[in-house]
């Protein structure tokens, strides 16, 4: 193993239905969480075929945000805040669900008739403890408003968190980072050690640290404390990913997240009944998965925040077994490319 990593995570490939693939990246085995981020994902490339489009139908949240980033493509974000945003590459969607907040995404009904492009990533960061039950908020932060590091082979776009002394206009409930990073080949890339736990997501291309090869796909996560330098291979582009860890376990199921198993069962509860809010203009909601509360649920994960200076793996009570693929449940044919 690299000095400078701690763990290597290979995706998972998830069909979502109508033959649409992602990479699943968290949860893994080897790792659950880095800093808040609990779950990402890896759409396309790929496109759709003409006619039909991406169709992730309302669904609900709680206790956590979702981020959207694309690389190409555009997603058209409704919620039950009313808001109607689309997103594009370069640009940011942060929905925080807190206390409870109903989503859709979907391709743009003028982007459908030629075969709509399709890559991008999909993450959801955990929220502190205290800010759980925050009120649901939804944020766009378009390409140009989003800091850019132009220079030595490198287009550096800070999403979230500060990184080489700029800053994203994102306010955040915790310490994170994300960063875009695409490279020429050749371009060293410095990554400072001042958050606790950090990652690199390669997306597209090949990098290497301290003499290794990785290629895309994977994602690597270095120690904590210690400075590293990227240098690619070839044209790359990447993804940096951290921060402070979740202050204690969290308990995954379906696309609830929570420190407490009661308001799981809470949310649980509440979807059946209709008890989340409406998305204006939708008139389809993902079905709900049964309900089953108790003991021997297997389908409530709880997991503990990683400790980068602890050698022991995350203690895991419960495997994480959802019963839909989370948030993106989608009706659309595609074709690889």
């Amino acid at each position: 193993m690299n000095a400078a990593i701690e763990t290597i995570i290979v995706p998972r490939i998830r069909d979502l239905g109508g033959g649409f693939e992602v990479r699943r990246v968290l949860p893994s085995a080897e790792r659950r969480t880095v800093g808040p981020f609990a779950f990402f994902d890896q759409m396309g490339p790929t496109t759709l075929l003409a006619g039909t489009g991406l169709d992730v139908r309302p669904h609900p949240h709680i206790g956590l945000a979702t981020v959207t980033y694309l690389f190409d493509g555009e997603i058209l974000h409704r919620d039950s805040l009313g808001t109607v945003q689309p997103i594009r590459p370069g640009a940011v969607n942060w929905m925080t669900a807190g206390r409870g907040i109903v989503h859709s995404e979907r391709t743009p009904p003028e982007h459908r008739a030629g075969g709509a492009r399709l890559f991008g990533i999909q993450t959801w960061v955990g929220l502190p403890k205290d800010n759980e039950e925050a009120d649901p908020a939804f944020a766009h932060h378009p390409e140009d408003a989003l800091p850019l590091l132009d220079g030595d082979g490198k287009r550096v776009r800070v999403i979230a968190g500060a990184f080489h002394g700029a800053r994203s206009p994102l306010v955040l409930f915790s310490e994170t980072l994300y960063v875009d990073a695409a490279l020429a080949a050749g371009a060293r890339l410095e990554i400072p050690p001042e958050y606790e736990d950090r990652a690199i997501y390669i997306a597209e291309g090949r990098i290497e640290i301290d003499g290794d090869s990785f290629e895309e796909g994977r994602m690597l996560v270095f120690r904590s404390g210690d400075p590293a330098t990227v240098t690619a291979g070839g044209p790359a582009r990447v993804l940096l990913l951290g921060g402070a860890p979740l202050d204690g376990p969290r308990h995954l199921w379906w696309n609830f997240v929570s420190s407490s198993t009661e308001r799981i069962e809470q949310a649980k509860a509440d979807c059946p009944e209709g008890r989340f809010p409406q998305v204006p203009g939708e008139m389809e909601f993902i079905s709900f998965p049964s309900p089953r509360i108790g003991r021997h649920d297997r389908q409530i994960a709880r997991f503990m925040p990683h400790t980068c200076n602890s050698k022991r793996r995350p203690r895991i009570e419960e495997p994480i077994q959802l019963a839909r693929e989370p948030s993106l449940q989608i009706c659309c044919r595609w074709r690889r490319g």
